[in-house]
């Protein structure tokens, strides 16, 4: 009998997963309930879509793990990688992209893709599968995994956590004050793809006043949990100290105006389109009321009259405690039939997310092509993130890519600079073997 593979979930994981599979010749269903039902957050109905940043972060290869991972990624075959550098937009070291062209660039590999077949349906229990049958599954629905589902898998699980995310508004370009701004990346790194919106001592102490007194969006008794601190709105940090943000999300440091002076603090634009007619606030995740946003992020001298095309907002996320769940190959412990990936598995961020499905779907491929299975151990981010979510620990958490969490070397670098770029070159290496 023809083993198959069901994949339920269309974002960066379930995408990558479900490419990767029918691509090489394993028969592939791809389940998604958009367009019939969308999440609180999407609102395409493509595959792959970005509801927050429009950023997949560094594109540096020896001095960010991000950017370390992608290129891991694009030697394992990814498409969500594929499709991120054919539709790059200028941010500096990062590789933003074009969400609406990155995400019809996914789909219309998915649509043009053989073996695979796409349906669109709410699933809301987790499939019966025997251990030792001909059919396996991808459970890859983010999250924003819908109730129902949530459930089922909660109570076939146990301990699934919630916590909250938060995404950054997004300002026409035209209406951006230029006058007030400057372009430029930090230490003078890319190409200046980025507007800074420069405060003064007097404007960023009003700021964070008016920010810390600004009335926060209600959120229902069940999303309230724990908020992960790589999507910590913008307000929940101010809360923590007055100067917080300007060591932060608005900190000065590498960015020198027109006339040479380095700012009190400043706030990073970054493009959201190729076209440039979109930036969005670089780190100013929040949870603050509409008018809130509009009145307490207009007191930026830079964007006094900016438009807002869309509003920060916050959700709910889950993720189950993977360790107690899964084995380190994405497989459900009690079936290895069953797979999960993307964040509700506790990797985070869009990179982090693709490759657990790129991951779970190379593990299934050698099963059931005969291949000889890949090992990837903690020289690679990609062995590191298997690691993370299977490794027993008292208190679980969602994980990016970092160098802190590689193998360290058998020589120890003093020097963080060289000692990155020493992981990355072993990292490299490893994979490709």
């Amino acid at each position: 009998m023809c083993k198959t593979v069901l994949v339920v979930g269309g974002g960066l994981a379930g995408s990558e997963a479900a490419y990767y599979l029918a691509s090489r010749g394993i028969p592939t269903t791809l389940v998604d309930m958009k367009p019939k039902k969308f999440t609180p957050a999407h609102e395409s109905e493509s595959f792959g879509e970005l509801v927050c940043s429009n950023s997949l972060k560094s594109n540096d290869i020896y001095a960010n793990a991000c950017g370390l991972l992608k290129e891991e990624m694009r030697r394992l075959g990814s498409m969500v990688i594929e499709a991120a550098d054919a539709t790059r937009v200028p941010a500096g070291a990062a590789l933003a992209v074009d969400r609406e062209q990155f995400s019809a660039y996914i789909t219309e590999k998915l649509k043009n893709c053989p073996n695979l077949t796409i349906r669109s349906e709410e699933v809301l229990r987790l499939p019966e599968l025997d251990s030792e049958g001909d059919r396996y599954a991808i459970i890859a629905t983010g999250p924003l995994t819908s109730d129902a589902l949530s459930e089922d898998i909660r109570s076939k699980t146990g301990g699934n956590l919630h916590f909250y995310d938060a995404s950054a508004p997004i300002v026409s370009a035209e209406s951006i004050d230029v006058d007030a701004a400057f372009t430029g990346d930090r230490y003078g790194k890319g190409t200046g793809d980025y507007i800074n919106c420069p405060m003064t001592k007097e404007e960023y102490y009003a700021f964070v006043d008016a920010l810390l007194a600004a009335e926060r969006a209600h959120l229902h008794e069940f999303e309230k949990g724990d908020i992960f601190e790589g999507c910590m709105p913008v307000e929940v940090m101010a809360s923590r100290g007055r100067d917080t943000l300007r060591f932060g999300t608005l900190k000065p440091v590498g960015l020198v105006d027109g006339n040479g002076n380095r700012p009190y603090a400043v706030l990073q634009l970054r493009k959201e389109n190729e076209a440039g007619t979109a930036y969005n606030l670089v780190g100013f995740q929040t949870n603050l009321k509409f008018s809130e946003q509009k009145r307490v992020f207009s007191m930026i001298p830079a964007l006094k009259n900016a438009e807002f095309l869309r509003y920060g907002v916050m959700h709910r996320n889950t993720y189950i405690q993977a360790p107690s769940v899964l084995n380190r190959d994405f497989s459900v412990k009690n079936n290895r039939r069953l797979y999960f990936a993307g964040q509700i598995t506790g990797v985070e961020g869009y990179v982090e997310s693709a490759a657990s499905g790129l991951l779970a779907a190379i593990h299934i491929a050698d099963e059931i092509l005969g291949r000889e299975k890949h090992a990837f151990d903690n020289r690679t981010v990609c062995g590191a993130l298997e690691t993370h979510i299977s490794t027993p620990t008292k208190d679980f958490q969602p994980m990016n890519a970092n160098f802190g969490i590689l193998a360290p070397l058998d020589t120890r670098i003093k020097d963080k600079k060289e000692r990155y770029k020493a992981l990355a070159t072993r990292a490299l290496a490893t994979i490709s073997r």
